[in-house]
C-alpha cells in the first residue's frame, strides 16, 4: 500500500510541477518586459530632468522640485532625508575596521563603545541600538587620518 500510495504522491508532484512550469514562465517573460519599460521609463526621466534644468538656467528661475513617489495626506511632511535608510551590517563593520587597518580595540574608542561590543557585533550575536547606528555609519565612513585624529581626541 506505502508504494502505490508514494508513487501516487510523486505523480501529482511532476503534475503539478509541470503545470506550474508554464504559469511561472509567463510571468518570468511579464516581469522581464516591465523591467524593460521601466528602464526605459528612467532613462527618459533623466533626460526630462536635465532639460529642465537647462531651461530654468536659461530663464533664471528655480528649477521645478520633483514631486514625492508617494502621496501623503494633507498636512503630513516627510522626515529625514529621501532614498534608503541606513542599516549597519557585521560585514560592513568587519570591512571598514580592515580598510582602517584597525584592531577591535582601535574600533572600540573610535566608536565608543567596549571592545567586546565590537566583537559581538562583527560576529552577529548583536546589534547596536537603532539610535546609535547613524553615529556608528557616520564614523565607519571616515579616513584613517581622521579616524586616528578622532581616536586621540577621545583619548
Amino acid at each position: 500500500m506505502t508504494t502505490f500510495a508514494d508513487s501516487l504522491k510523486r505523480e501529482i508532484a511532476r503534475v503539478a510541477r509541470k503545470e506550474l512550469r508554464d504559469e511561472i514562465t509567463a510571468v518570468r517573460k511579464t516581469s522581464a518586459v516591465q523591467r524593460a519599460d521601466i528602464s526605459v521609463l528612467k532613462k527618459q526621466l533623466s533626460v526630462l530632468h536635465s532639460q529642465v534644468k537647462k531651461l530654468s538656467k536659461v530663464q533664471g528661475t528655480q528649477p521645478v522640485k520633483a514631486l514625492p513617489s508617494k502621496a501623503l495626506p494633507v498636512g503630513a511632511e516627510k522626515k529625514g532625508k529621501p532614498g534608503r535608510k541606513a542599516v549597519f551590517t557585521a560585514e560592513r563593520l568587519k570591512t571598514n575596521r580592515a580598510r582602517l587597518g584597525f584592531t577591535q580595540d582601535q574600533m572600540a574608542r573610535l566608536l565608543e563603545v567596549s571592545a567586546l561590543s565590537i566583537w559581538k557585533w562583527e560576529s552577529g550575536g548583536a546589534a547596536p541600538r537603532a539610535s546609535r547606528v547613524p553615529q556608528i555609519l557616520q564614523r565607519l565612513s571616515l579616513g584613517k587620518r581622521e579616524a586616528l585624529a578622532l581616536i586621540t581626541e577621545v583619548e
